[in-house]
């Protein structure tokens, strides 16, 4: 289905590449002030892309992303022809990010989102001990590991595919949850999860064993419990080229070397 849409707004990242074709574009296509413009076009690279995708969530604005930094694996092939064209022929993603709510230690909460994953991760030279539960039942009463991430399918090849989780396919209704060096169980290597359950994480021993909580970019220190679920009200939406969709990439990397 083709995109329609009648302003769009150039932004960069701060990296000397982003920014030269930032210029270029605008002075071929001009440039809608933010909030005004239907698609966004984003210039860097994947973290550029995720601040932007933020940026956008529940917006109804489409993210049409060029690499102009280093992996790009969220990015469309930079080139400075027939922009018009290739966002009108782009294919539409949209999906719903986790939403991770956290507890610490003095009885702060606070809330975040994450589009790639939310991890926790050990603050000490000791490993973390997690009790891990899934809908109200203990699925692991002591898990020691250095953290544990749970991944959406956008972000099935970022953090979690260093972990050794498993790539999983856009359109897939799950989610991963995957550990960072198991110690016990040991030979634990993680749970393929419907993406409408909710997750829990109770650190245990926190005082002894620090854990620091992670939804993307934002970081919160000293966490005793972790909520996970899958937002069903915010939405973001990313367009890439029919020759090079999301869904063709992370397809693709299942058979990568």
């Amino acid at each position: 289905m083709a995109c329609s849409f009648s302003s769009l707004s150039v932004i960069a990242s701060e990296a000397p590449e982003a920014q030269a074709a930032a210029r270029e574009l605008i002075a071929l296509y001009g440039n809608e002030d933010f909030d005004n413009a239907d698609v966004i076009v984003a210039l860097g690279g994947d973290g550029f892309m995720l601040q932007t995708l933020h940026r956008t969530m529940n917006s109804g604005k489409r993210v049409y992303g060029m690499n102009r930094g280093s992996i790009g694996f969220l990015m469309n092939r930079f080139s400075v022809e027939n922009l018009h064209e290739r966002i009108a022929a782009a294919v539409e993603n949209a999906f719903h990010p986790l939403e991770m709510q956290t507890i610490d230690q003095e009885g702060g909460e606070f809330r975040a989102l994450a589009i790639n994953e939310v991890y926790l991760f050990r603050q000490s030279y000791q490993a973390a001990k997690l009790r891990v539960v899934v809908d109200d039942r203990v699925r692991l009463e002591e898990l020691i590991c250095d953290g544990v991430l749970l991944s959406t399918p956008a972000g099935s090849t970022a953090y979690n595919l260093s972990a050794h989780g498993p790539i999983l396919p856009l359109e897939a209704p799950l989610l991963a949850l995957t550990p960072v060096s198991p110690f016990r169980p040991r030979r634990w290597r993680g749970a393929l999860l419907p993406n409408r359950v909710t997750v829990d994480i109770d650190i245990l021993e926190a005082d002894k064993r620090p854990v620091n909580a992670v939804a993307d970019h934002v970081e919160v220190k000293s966490v005793v419990k972790v909520r996970i679920a899958q937002s069903e009200n915010i939405t973001a939406h990313i367009l890439s080229d029919p020759d090079y969709s999301w869904s063709d990439r992370i397809l693709a990397e299942q058979f990568s070397n």
